[in-house]
């Protein structure tokens, strides 16, 4: 066998290495939307810890690609880490959110002045040319990709604004709110109307309508902070059979 084709050999076969980085890659990916899964269907309770063994066990995975589907989840905002305690599914609570919605009101605004300010032309026009490559679909589009989608349109005018502290700010927020937005856009209280606030929005931004696009955002984070605290309470119902004796005081939290 001549040197040329000895290298070809070597280079068609596989890397043992690479064959186990991919299938620990595959077994993580399953893992992490099995278990969001289990999240998002209230399969897991709020402020339960998660069995990871338990998991490993059920899927037919090491704790590796567990806990590696784990962290990325805490990093998105469906589960918590305590130290020394493990991971727990985040509690459906509306203490705090509305200061988190009344933060994020202040940094899209902030950001949508900015944006009128200083964007140039060609950028205001890729936030046009985003939501018009979704708008179309977007009312029938899977409730994670609605929300992928949305924070995509939020964060891409924090963007635009030239501030990067900015869009860090909002990404924090998002990863906070993520596990309890995502309940509310399954709920019967999501408005698909506020699909045309959208739309509304990128059209004061071409115009560089500084205080007509502000009173839009407001207005728009309003209505959702309002519809998910309605979405909450439904939600606790749905997990705390009566008699349970969380559900008293969970009920007093979403009140």
């Amino acid at each position: 066998m001549n040197k040329k084709n000895e290298l070809s050999m070597v280079e068609e076969t596989p890397v043992e290495g690479d064959t186990e980085t991919r299938r620990s890659a595959d077994s993580s990916e399953r893992a992490y939307n099995t278990i969001r899964k289990l999240l998002v269907e209230f399969k897991l309770k709020p402020e339960e810890r998660i069995n990871e063994v338990h998991l490993a066990k059920t899927l037919g995975v090491s704790r590796t690609p567990i806990r590696e589907a784990l962290n990325r989840l805490a990093s998105e905002g469906f589960v918590s880490l305590t130290p020394n305690r493990g991971f727990f599914v985040r509690s459906l609570s509306t203490e705090g959110l509305i200061d988190l919605y009344e933060l994020r009101s202040i940094i899209e605004c902030a950001a949508f002045r900015l944006l009128c300010e200083r964007a140039e032309d060609d950028q205001i026009d890729r936030l046009r040319a985003y939501w018009s490559s979704i708008v179309d679909g977007y009312r029938e589009q899977p409730a994670d990709m609605i929300l992928a989608e949305d924070e995509g349109f939020h964060l891409m005018i924090a963007e635009l604004s030239g501030n990067p502290e900015l869009v860090n700010q909002l990404a924090a927020i998002n990863a906070r709110i993520r596990f309890i937005r995502r309940i509310q856009i399954e709920h019967r209280t999501h408005d698909m109307s506020q699909v045309d606030a959208h739309s509304a929005i990128v059209a004061a931004a071409i115009r560089r309508d500084s205080e007509g696009g502000v009173e839009l955002l407001r207005q728009h984070i309003e209505l959702t902070v309002s519809a998910t605290q309605q979405a909450l309470k439904d939600a606790l119902l749905r997990v705390y059979s009566p008699g349970e004796p969380n559900e008293r005081r969970h009920r007093r939290r979403a009140s």
